[in-house]
């Protein structure tokens, strides 16, 4: 649930994620895994591109427990250095596919795209969410990859099925006790353990600076001159990365649902408590329920799940940890609060934990048969291998009274979470906050949403702020959810005028 993207938690969510979950994506699970790629593999996959960067397209094969896109993708593999550094040394494949585009004779580029995370699959993601984008292929081929330690790029691995699920059922994110918080600290750091153990060669290099170092090579052997990208939630904060690293390849770039970058990762985590609890009070409101009373309600619940969890139809119980997961999921939607009214309707006065569970679930990236993605080891790893902050439980507990002010309801998950999350993190990270400042770059749309939960409005302004004067041109969309496109016309048009014709809105727009 966290920024640090917005993170889908530690045992698979404890921060809560700044992952695009719109209607668009039919939910935020992590869905199948990349075509022609095994679930959870961690190994680099098969090469398709020669030495010169040249690539090699072939028709998608579908991935496991899946199908494949269809004839009109293609997917191919990039050789990049696993060390930027080291341009010489040791590589591995970047999983790209792409679309082309309708209209060959008006065709401008390529658009690279990335829905967020850290951790998102881009090669699954982009056909789910193509037809949102019918327009913009009219002329670009649109292009998805997985970043660097990501599902079929070397994707990360930590922990199996089981232990993921033994984590839920007793680990306590928000523990009352100090045998709870030994457990909790602990649990964080055998996470990192298993991540050593199993994609250690990777972990070091998995951070933002590299992934978009990748994206530099992705261009290049696209054969576009400059970088058409479209970056969502954590795709802002590689977007701005991108930037930073090379000015002078900016093409015509949206970030929208934007990741502040001046926060570190304690600050990440209060400005989610404020956006969440800022959600959840618009949720309220809407269903025209006193906001002061409604939380007192939801944290009334949430104290008895703390004490005894609920049963529900599976057999597994609904505690307070996946209840807070459950709660936060359909914030990220505005279409989704009437979902939310009935799961909290259940738990409340049917006593049964069906609905919070399976919202839980799909966040978490569980199947039906007990299986989870991977998305959340990759997005911790991606998490820790940026940020340098290491939280001791002691400044976490420290954070607590802050938090439970800024939000009773998510304020101490995410309070514990800053400490939990890279516990005995085998990596050390890069910076404490992200380098955005993209001097002589062209101009940026920055789109920042009022009711955004997960990517808070404020951090756009400071997103646009950090990019350069004459770069980062802020637009504001008044509404809820976390994402804008194809949610507002108005910024639909914006965004679709911009990367069509090259109309630049005028900096501060507001859509209402």
């Amino acid at each position: 649930m966290r920024v640090r993207d917005g993170r889908a938690g530690r045992c698979a969510a404890p921060a809560l994620a700044v992952l695009l979950v719109t209607a668009l994506l039919a939910g935020c699970d992590g869905g199948p895994a990349s075509p022609g790629s095994p679930k959870g593999s961690s190994q680099a996959p098969e090469r398709s591109s020669d030495a010169s960067g040249a690539l090699d397209w072939k028709r998608c094969a579908a991935p496991e427990d899946g199908t494949a896109p269809g004839p009109a993708w293609r997917c191919a593999t990039l050789d990049v250095p696993l060390d930027h550094a080291r341009p010489d040394g040791r590589t591995i494949g970047i999983a790209l596919i792409r679309k082309a585009a309708t209209r060959k004779s008006a065709r401008i580029g390529s658009m690279l795209f990335n829905f967020g995370g850290p951790g998102g699959s881009g090669v699954d993601t982009l056909p789910r969410a193509a037809s949102a984008y019918r327009e913009l292929n009219t002329r670009y081929d649109l292009v998805g990859f997985d970043p660097r330690g990501v599902a079929a790029s070397s994707g990360v691995r930590c922990r199996d099925d089981a232990g993921q699920e033994t984590a839920y059922r007793r680990i306590d994110m928000t523990p009352d006790t100090p045998a709870e918080e030994a457990a909790f600290i602990a649990d964080g750091q055998d996470f990192g353990a298993g991540c050593a153990r199993l994609s250690g060669p990777v972990l070091p290099h998995v951070g933002t600076s590299n992934a978009a170092r990748d994206m530099d090579a992705i261009r290049r052997a696209l054969g576009d001159d400059t970088l058409a990208y479209f970056g969502i939630s954590y795709g802002t904060e590689l977007g701005g990365t991108y930037a930073h690293l090379f000015p002078e390849k900016v093409g015509r770039i949206v970030l929208d649902a934007v990741v502040d970058p001046t926060a570190d990762s304690v600050g990440h985590a209060r400005n989610q408590a404020r956006g969440f609890q800022r959600a959840l009070e618009n949720y309220l409101k809407d269903r025209g329920e006193d906001p002061a009373a409604g939380t007192r309600r939801i944290t009334t619940l949430l104290e008895r799940l703390d004490e005894e969890p609920l049963p529900t139809a599976s057999g597994r119980e609904l505690n307070e940890s996946l209840a807070v997961i459950g709660i936060v999921t359909p914030l990220y939607s505005r279409s989704a609060w009437p979902t939310l009214t009935a799961a909290l309707d259940e738990a409340e006065n049917s006593g049964r934990g069906d609905r919070l569970l399976a919202l839980a679930d799909s966040y978490n990236g569980r199947d039906e048969d007990g299986h989870y993605s991977t998305r959340s080891h990759s997005q911790r790893a991606i998490s820790c291998a940026d940020a340098k902050a290491r939280p001791t439980a002691a400044e976490a507990r420290a954070l607590l009274p802050e938090f439970r002010e800024l939000s009773p309801v998510f304020g101490p998950f995410l309070a514990w979470d800053t400490a939990g999350w890279c516990a005995g993190w085998p990596v050390e990270g890069e910076h404490d906050t992200p380098e955005a400042s993209a001097p002589g770059a062209a101009p940026i749309l920055v789109i920042g949403t009022t009711g955004d939960p997960a990517t808070p409005y404020e951090g756009a302004r400071r997103m646009a702020d950090e990019l350069g004067e004459g770069v980062g041109v802020t637009v504001t969309n008044r509404g809820e959810g976390h994402g804008s496109y194809g949610e507002s016309d108005c910024v639909t048009s914006l965004v679709d005028a911009y990367f069509l014709d090259g109309k630049v809105p005028a900096d501060g727009h507001v859509c209402s």
